[in-house]
């Protein structure tokens, strides 16, 4: 199962994004807090539509209490200072839990716990002149990275509400 993991996120509107690809993707969201907004904002539960009534998220106040909540978890941290691209790491075996954390919009992740973590960090290539990309768009493109070297463990591959033939048959 794949875990995205949230260092104190700042933007309501990209963590209702988030909540909403991780229902899609059976994905479990990790909030670290503080944050500055609330989880039962209504502009957070619109943006994440009705989705978030099936969404799996777990609070930790603090970046020790997920480590002590999570003592044995394989922590990925998504990084603009990492080495190594997100999809040269072979996450193929690991379909147990994968935790994929990602930084706060302004600040990303604190430098002290990717200095911990070196072998564990991803980048996502861009232009040199570009800072960062959204947050929310990050999340989608790691973890569907992830999801496409599993096989797509329990996603549908085909049309599955309105059937694979639907756009043949109307």
């Amino acid at each position: 199962m794949i875990h995205i993991v949230l260092y104190r996120p700042e933007k309501p509107q990209n963590t209702g994004n988030i909540m909403r690809t991780c229902v899609a993707i059976h994905a479990t969201l990790h909030i670290i807090g503080p944050i500055t907004f609330s989880v039962d904002n209504k502009d957070l539960k619109r943006v994440g539509m009705d989705y978030v009534d099936d969404l799996k998220m777990v609070f930790h106040p603090t970046y020790e209490d997920f480590v002590k909540d999570n003592p044995d978890a394989d922590i990925y941290y998504v990084t603009r200072y990492a080495k190594t691209v997100y999809s040269s790491y072979d996450l193929s075996k690991n379909i147990e839990d994968v935790y994929l954390m990602f930084g706060r919009e302004s600040t990303g992740i604190p430098h002290e716990i990717l200095k911990e973590h070196q072998d564990k960090l991803m980048r996502i290539p861009m232009v040199p002149e570009a800072r960062s990309l959204n947050l929310s768009n990050c999340v989608a493109l790691v973890a569907y990275e992830v999801l496409r070297q599993q096989g797509f463990p329990n996603l549908a591959t085909e049309e599955a509400i309105k059937g694979p033939d639907f756009l043949f048959k109307e």
